[in-house]
């Protein structure tokens, strides 16, 4: 069988297919959103009639190679990845992710693995390796093989509510930059409320939520779980706010740093490695509710187990376990590759270089050291924090797995934790290397590190490094108005 063939025969789909049928009728569902993700984290796809769901559920959409670099074209005029007489690929869905949208209970969404087109010349139906969320999928399943561990994940999406000028571009804050300031929260308990609403219908389990520090900047935390599963919530979290922010005349803006001088928006994640542990459905996530409004998947988490990151307390109360400290260790010796993914923009870069606000520009680890790239945020994980607001989660995950699996694989030594801040450790002459600090040097950086590398199976390398490339070029051959500011009466 192909790799799509094998997909549509996977053990307890079709059944899973009937029963999105059925809940397509009972929900009065008319229109189904089939979404992806491309190389840049946008959410992508096809809007069909729920009436052909069963026909959908087997044969599948197609649609062009290149949606999965947003049909993106280079500034020399070149699409990247895929030209305009490449195949369509075939996108099939995930039952289990089939969930209603709150705000228009006509129409659903549905998350989708992608395949090369089964008229294809060769490797027909074969896995199309430019989808990062079926490259995540994959990934995972190859390290719970060969390691007989699941990550589990939980990320701090933080973002701002900003308000929209006559021209529809940004006029400031809805709030003040104050943070864990109820009073600046309460001011956005409007918005907030109806974000944890929608979110908790899609099966979202929102566990706390604090105003930051920059204007109107909000963090609203999911329960940590499954890694894909994590990376989708965290792309319909983003979904929902960019329908609040229609409703309320707002924009929602995840770009990292849209203002000086005030803290960016990061979007640390933390890990851990398990052993065991069960599925469990939460239908209580999603109120009281005749018919629930998704499949079961959308509500169920993975809880239990034994957690490899723990301490032994025979050894140390404190030190992470040797699958925790190998973990740490292959993700410190990969960190300069890392930033490609987890700072992914030209702007990801204003936020390391805005001084004074805990932005990680330097790789090592400690205990509850926000000046480090990696800590220990609290026993039994730890938090990478050299990621902001745009990331893609997929691509991190899989990044992140191919890192920590290097670590465990050779026994990585992360090295002692370090206690102190980071800038009083090298005034006291500790070396540390600092992160690429610009895209241009973290994608160079990407393409020296063959196990970064691994997690971009076949075109998915090729089309990032194109798409971020031609953005730091871009970057680059604009004139802005820092130049004309600074340059333009510089001489006589």
């Amino acid at each position: 069988m192909t790799d799509l063939e094998l997909h549509v025969n996977e053990p307890g789909r079709a059944e899973l297919v009937k029963e999105v049928a059925r809940k397509i009728e009972a929900l009065g569902v008319t229109y189904v959103y089939y979404q992806f993700v491309s190389v840049t984290g946008r959410i992508v796809g096809k809007g069909i009639p729920g009436r052909h769901w069963e026909r959908l559920a087997e044969k599948g959409f197609q649609l062009v190679y290149g949606s999965t670099a947003n049909l993106y074209i280079d500034r020399h005029g070149d699409y990247i990845g895929y030209g305009p007489e490449a195949s369509e690929l075939v996108g099939l869905p995930d039952p289990d992710t089939f969930c209603q949208l709150p705000w228009d209970k006509r129409v659903a969404r549905v998350f989708c693995r992608l395949y090369r087109n089964r008229e294809e010349r060769e490797n027909p139906g074969q896995a199309l390796t430019s989808d990062c969320r079926g490259n995540l999928h994959r990934i995972h399943k190859e390290f719970q093989d060969k390691h007989g561990l699941d990550m589990r994940c939980g990320t701090e999406p933080e973002m701002m509510w900003l308000k929209k000028g006559e021209d529809g571009m940004p006029n400031g804050g809805v709030t003040k930059p104050s943070c864990y300031h109820i009073d600046q929260f309460e001011e956005l308990r409007p918005v907030f409320m109806k974000v944890i609403e929608y979110s908790e219908q899609m099966g979202l389990d929102i566990i706390q939520g604090d105003h930051e520090d920059a204007p109107g900047q909000l963090e609203l935390n999911t329960q940590f779980d499954d890694v894909l599963r994590n990376a989708d919530r965290l792309t319909t979290y983003r979904q929902i706010c960019a329908q609040v922010a229609r409703e309320f005349g707002l924009i929602a803006c995840f770009m990292s740093k849209p203002f000086m001088g005030v803290s960016a928006s990061g979007c640390h994640h933390n890990m851990s490695l398990w052993k065991g542990g069960n599925e469990i459905f939460k239908p209580e996530i999603a109120g009281d509710t005749d018919e629930l409004p998704g499949m079961p998947g959308c509500f169920t988490y993975r809880e239990g187990g034994d957690n490899t990151f723990m301490p032994d307390p025979s050894i140390d109360e404190k030190m992470p376990g040797p699958i925790g400290l190998n973990s740490i260790g292959g993700v410190i010796a990969h960190l300069p590759a890392l930033t490609s993914i987890g700072s992914s923009t030209v702007n990801s870069y204003r936020r390391l270089w805005d001084t004074g606000f805990w932005a990680p520009i330097f790789a090592d680890w400690g205990y509850q050291n926000r000046t480090c790239a990696l800590r220990v945020s609290a026993p039994g994980r730890f938090e990478y924090r050299s990621v902001d607001s745009m990331v893609n989660p997929y691509l991190m995950g899989a990044a992140l797995l191919m890192a920590m699996g290097d670590g465990i694989d050779n026994n990585m030594d992360a090295g002692e934790a370090e206690e102190r801040n980071i800038y009083a450790a090298m005034e006291a002459g500790k070396e540390v290397k600092k992160l690429p600090m610009t895209l241009g040097d973290a994608l160079t950086e990407l393409a020296n590190d063959e196990v970064v590398k691994s997690a971009m199976p076949g075109e998915m390398y090729t089309v990032f490094e194109h798409y971020k490339r031609d953005e730091w070029e871009r970057f680059n051959h604009t004139v802005t108005d820092w130049d004309l500011e600074t340059y333009l009466d510089c001489l006589p």
